[in-house]
């Protein structure tokens, strides 16, 4: 009975015996194609690498593209070239046996194009279609989107029927599709037009419209109706895009602007050097960030919860002492305030050079700032932008508590409807000039913390914000925050739908022309104060 059981087994190992090594052979000298002159025939290689799913060849193909592949002259054997402490390693390229050091002379760098960059990522990608990791297979689904060959339609319906993750099946479906609308049948093109009409991205109306130059009959009927509907849901998603980055943008010119209302709403003063208190609170950010990570690393991530009140208290005690030691000296007497803080502003801004530097100083993101939430493949929502309208939403509910049910904020908008009456009664008006002038510009170093996730965090900082605070002021009402609110709402969602028809500069030109008439039919804004300080 031995006999019978041992009799299969031999030739089960005898068989194996012979085709391992005549796969090895096969696919080392399919791999030696590759020190060829030819590109055309270089690309054909990869592509047969790829279709033989051989996991070996994923090192040579990535020294490849690399650069790191090497032909040694003497031999003319593949080998993966390393640098380490300045001298060169070499490995066999399929193998990964250690050849030891080599001489740049004798080995020739295997060379590659722009076309063979692309071929190779495809054939990688395809080649890591059935990794383990997940991520590996989605990013290997994605980027065979535009370089899937005919022979990496079998491995990709493979993989597609094996997948049991929803988004690495979701992406695999899209470049399927996309590989059979370029190499499939009448039939796979026609089922694959329908199938990539429900991945409105760009990608997908890009492929389409090519297509469509040298489509015929059915197929150019079902890829013009899939293009079309592709065009209107982006059109769609460019209005969401453009709602959402306007929200944002009414975001920060709401914090900028906030504290700008609450001083000249109040002490009546055109403060110039509000722009310098966001400055502050950047610099003041990055400087608590740099303390965290040299003295608390294990706590960085935290740096930015931190920097919210550290940046508030330096700028708002640096608004009393302001206020205390010139502001309160030029009270009624606008122009001379408008150029005082002027000069403030100046001196504000070569007080951060001499202490910084003029280059521009590192903020780093979080990680839950980090990154993006993709609804679709036209509409992305990064994550700083989500937290920044958050926290500006926070500030103003806050702001607007304070004020209306606070003995603090009762006595600030008494002084602010009649300052002489409130004096009459036993409020100290310049006491509160000071704290409001603190409170502004308090919350103008949170719209620093704010500004400094998504802009440069430099002296100059401030300079681009400050005409825009103003516009948002006067537009919305100078002292009201629901005013200021829906002003910087609207002048945002204005810019931002503006710009891709004017550009950046037209649209804010087209905004302050714009707001100027507006002012000539409401001198006082939207929402005007009421009082008789203020009417008279």
């Amino acid at each position: 009975m031995s006999r019978y059981f041992f009799i299969p087994l031999l030739l089960l190992l005898a068989t194996a015996g012979f085709c391992l090594p005549a796969q090895a052979d096969d696919t080392a000298a399919l791999l030696s194609g590759l020190s060829g002159k030819s590109f055309k025939a270089k690309i054909a290689v990869v592509e047969k690498l790829a279709a033989s799913g051989d996991a070996r060849v994923v090192a040579p193909l990535t020294a490849l593209l690399e650069g790191r592949l090497h032909k040694r002259k003497s031999d003319g054997i593949l080998v993966i070239m390393t640098k380490l402490g300045g001298k060169r390693h070499i490995v066999d390229a399929l193998s990964g046996a250690p050849l030891g050091e080599a001489k740049p002379r004798s080995f020739k760098k295997i060379r590659v194009n722009n076309r063979l960059r692309g071929v190779l990522r495809g054939a990688l990608g395809a080649l890591t279609l059935f990794a383990p990791e997940p991520a590996k297979r989605l990013s290997a689904a994605r980027s065979m989107f535009k370089s899937a060959a005919a022979d990496s339609l079998p491995p990709l319906a493979k993989a597609y029927l094996q997948e049991t993750e929803a988004d690495v099946r979701e992406a695999l479906a899209r470049t399927l599709a996309a590989a059979r609308l370029r190499h499939g049948s009448s039939e796979e093109k026609l089922a694959a037009a329908e199938i990539l009409s429900g991945f409105p991205d760009q990608e997908v109306r890009d492929l389409l419209a090519n297509t469509a130059q040298t489509a015929q009959g059915d197929l150019l009927q079902a890829v013009n109706r899939a293009h079309a509907g592709i065009e209107q849901r982006l059109a769609f998603f460019d209005i969401l895009q453009n709602i959402f980055q306007g929200i944002s943008l009414g975001s920060v010119l709401l914090l900028a602007a906030i504290g700008l209302a609450i001083t000249f709403g109040v002490m009546g003063v055109i403060n110039m050097a509000h722009g310098e208190m966001v400055m502050l609170g950047a610099y003041t950010t990055h400087v608590v960030q740099v303390m965290m990570q040299t003295y608390f690393p294990g706590a960085f991530a935290h740096s930015l919860l931190l920097a919210i009140p550290t940046a508030f208290l330096v700028t708002g005690l640096f608004g009393i002492f302001l206020e205390r030691s010139v502001i309160r000296f030029l009270y009624g007497r606008p122009l001379e305030t408008l150029l005082a803080t002027w000069g403030l502003s100046l001196i504000l801004q070569q007080f951060v050079r001499s202490i910084f530097g003029p280059t521009n100083r590192e903020v780093i993101a979080p990680s839950w700032m980090s990154g993006s939430i993709e609804i679709t493949g036209g509409l992305v929502l990064t994550h700083n932008r989500i937290w920044i309208i958050v926290f500006a939403a926070l500030v103003f509910i806050l702001l607007t508590l304070l004020i209306r049910y606070t003995d603090f904020g009762l006595r600030m908008r008494a002084v602010t409807q009649n300052r002489p009456m409130a004096n009459a009664v036993g409020i100290r008006s310049s006491w509160v000039d000071a704290m409001t002038f603190g409170l502004g510009s308090g919350v103008a170093g949170l719209a620093g913390v704010a500004l400094s996730q998504i802009d440069n965090v430099s002296p100059n900082l401030g300079q681009g914000y400050i005409i825009d605070s103003f516009l948002v002021v006067v537009f919305g009402g100078v002292g009201n925050l629901w005013g200021t609110l829906v002003g910087a709402l609207s002048l945002g969602m204005a810019n931002k739908f503006l710009e891709p028809y004017a550009g950046a500069v037209l649209a804010k030109i087209i905004i302050l022309f714009l707001v100027i008439l507006f002012i000539q039919k409401r001198p006082r804004g939207l929402f005007a104060l009421k009082g008789r300080a203020v009417e008279a």
